[in-house]
């Protein structure tokens, strides 16, 4: 390692250990599903926060709440005990940008679906004994989730179109970080953090260009492949730890 390597990663392990910190979850998406404590509530919540998560962070929250209150903050109850006219009900208009009350609907048959055959989402990530990340795992949930052809398909990205995944790659880290800050929730117990990988938006992708350390000009699942690389050569059994110091730096403009 050269010393301009090693002194990013002193840069970037300070910056995680500041910024994995409740004192942030105010502005941050996972404060949905932290007002929750039963699994299943908090996996249902943490999904559909995640799934909304483009743009405006305030907006992304305000939108998110609309959601867990049309289900009647009970989120997991809602799913599995939902008649055709608390359907009606549902405004039809859109609940965040492009994801609209069809695509939220289409979401809460799918979740019925797999929670009538899974205890937890956790069974639908498990990663096979030859994977090295969730490439092949999140496909496998798509394919189970996206029971028919719908719009709101679109709204569960595929890695093997090349899709960067980072709604998905977001809510996985939520599940399975595990770690005593208060912030990932660690819930998912048969999944190791080791197989994570850093969410790539528009800040952890531009942070890791300018620090050197991406490449890859497009923000794909090549790009995310790319970074994996370098991140758990510096921790291997804890890799996604670095979302937090790269989004971090985005956000609060250090490098710009």
């Amino acid at each position: 390692m050269n010393s301009k390597e090693k002194d990013i990663f002193d840069l970037l392990n300070k910056k995680a250990e500041l910024y994995n910190s409740p004192d942030f979850i105010t502005d941050d998406p996972i404060q949905i599903p932290h007002r929750f404590s039963l699994k299943q509530d908090i996996e249902i919540a943490g999904f559909l926060s995640a799934s909304i998560a483009w743009g405006n962070r305030k907006s992304i929250i305000n939108d998110a709440n609309k959601m867990m209150e049309l289900m009647g903050n009970s989120p997991y109850d809602f799913v599995m005990n939902f008649t055709e006219s608390d359907l009606d009900v549902i405004p039809q208009k859109a609940i965040h940008r492009t994801f609209n009350h069809e695509d939220f609907i289409f979401f809460l048959r799918n979740f019925r679906r797999i929670y009538s055959q899974f205890e937890s989402l956790e069974d639908a990530f498990l990663i096979n004994e030859d994977e090295t990340n969730f490439y092949h795992s999140i496909e496998r949930f798509r394919n189970q989730f996206v029971s028919e052809q719908h719009r709101g398909q679109k709204h569960v990205s595929s890695p093997y179109k090349n899709s960067a995944s980072k709604r998905l790659i977001m809510f996985l880290r939520w599940m399975v970080r595990k770690d005593k800050k208060g912030v990932d929730f660690g819930i998912w117990e048969n999944i190791d953090p080791r197989f994570l990988s850093v969410p790539l938006d528009v800040h952890t992708a531009n942070i890791s260009r300018k620090l050197g350390i991406l490449t890859r000009k497009q923000n794909d699942w090549k790009a995310v492949e790319e970074l994996d690389l370098i991140l758990r050569k510096h921790n291997s059994a804890d890799p996604a730890i670095y979302d937090f110091a790269l989004f971090g730096l985005g956000v609060s403009k250090e490098f710009d």
